[in-house]
């Protein structure tokens, strides 16, 4: 396995179980550091509900039998087993309530029961392929009639991530669906509110034809938030996104019953919003008007500055903040079934390499835990 984080780990377990003999090569001077940063440190290690519908990719039937075949209650039942204190927070999502170094922990304990072998500060130097796999480190060199590449993809170059898995999949042939980061914060083109940087907001944001409904973080270049992670992996440069601020308020009916208030329109509106957000989107002209002095053009016009704003985004904030790759290896020439290559048999891809992503919310670990079972149990 090139990759100790959560895919490697498990596929290495599975595969283990089986009575295969299993070396772990991981660069870092210990695996899982991606588990043990994730969730503010409390790993959001899956999600109750998980369909395939939670994943992008260019083969979105790709996911759908290894997610069936390694289920959410598989992994609660490992996390139970080894007496792991968890708990639900929003949306199904399933946290550590201590420490994600528990979930490490575990995953450790089961490669060593079944005799999986970990080799840290193991760099990859070369891969080649003559009747099996020979993998050179600078350490040492390794000989095996199976190679699965684990070593996620770009985002999070500070815990060690490298497009090694890319280049191994196209030594072998595969190619490789474009790369950017996913669920990461995203820049406002042209102006952005520095001043509001910090405030946040329940909000709708819809691109391309996906919803999300979470809360939306103002910051000093852009937005971000949940709402903003997980409509990044829909948003395209060249596309706005578009905002409702007041999913729960028809503001144009609001405004329309209240049309004689002598009230101030701002101040109405910041009954229902933050008022520094209403400070700084609604134009000066009608700030300090009172309601009954601004005619219905005006209040429509108002309502839709903030239950449709529209905004246009000109970069993320790169692989350093992205929680995941989007893209990867393409799906075409890898089986569905067991992961392994098409193209070059003995070869397996799994976890974030592939060209899988998931929502924000466990989705991402639930692929990695099941997308190493299919590969470790098949192998």
């Amino acid at each position: 396995m090139i990759g100790g984080g959560a895919a490697g780990l498990f596929c290495a377990i599975e595969a283990g179980k089986r009575g295969r003999r299993v070396a772990v090569l991981e660069r870092n001077g210990q695996v899982g550091r991606k588990i043990i940063i994730s969730g503010g440190g409390r790993c959001n290690f899956t999600n109750l509900e998980v369909r395939s519908e939670n994943f992008i990719s260019q083969n979105p039937h790709f996911a759908k039998s290894a997610l069936a075949r390694y289920t959410p209650q598989d992994f609660i039942a490992l996390v139970k087993r080894h007496k792991i204190p968890f708990q639900e927070k929003k949306h199904g999502q399933l946290f550590c309530r201590e420490s994600s170094r528990a979930i490490v922990e575990m995953l450790l304990k089961e490669a060593k029961a079944a005799r999986v072998e970990v080799f840290t500060n193991s760099r990859i130097t070369g891969v080649e392929f003559a009747d099996r796999f020979t993998i050179c480190t600078d350490a040492a060199s390794f000989e095996a009639e199976n190679l699965v590449v684990a070593c996620g993809g770009l985002s999070f170059p500070k815990v060690g991530a490298t497009g090694l898995g890319y280049d191994i999949a196209r030594q072998f042939g595969h190619k490789i669906t474009e790369t950017r980061p996913s669920l990461v914060a995203l820049r406002l083109k042209g102006k952005a509110f520095p001043e509001l940087s910090g405030v946040s907001a329940d909000a709708e944001v819809r691109s391309n034809g996906t919803e999300f409904r979470e809360s939306v973080l103002f910051t000093h270049r852009g937005l971000s938030g949940p709402a903003i992670l997980q409509i990044s992996n829909y948003w395209s440069p060249n596309e706005s996104v578009e905002i409702d601020l007041l999913p729960d308020i028809d503001l144009a009916i609001l405004l329309e019953e209240r049309a004689d208030s002598s009230q101030n329109l701002g101040n109405i509106l910041s009954e229902h919003l933050s008022k520094r957000i209403v400070e700084a989107l609604l134009p000066q002209k009608w700030s300090t008007k009172k309601l009954s002095e601004i005619d219905q053009s005006a209040r429509n016009a108002v309502a839709d500055i903030f239950r449709c704003w529209r905004v246009n985004f000109d970069a993320t904030e790169g692989w350093d903040r992205a929680e995941v790759t989007l893209g990867g290896v393409s799906t075409k020439e890898v089986s569905s079934q067991t992961m392994e290559s098409k193209l070059q048999p003995g070869l397996y891809f799994i976890g974030e390499v592939l060209d899988v992503t998931g929502w924000l919310g466990g989705y991402n670990f639930q692929w990695a835990w099941a997308s190493g079972a299919a590969a470790g149990r098949a192998i």
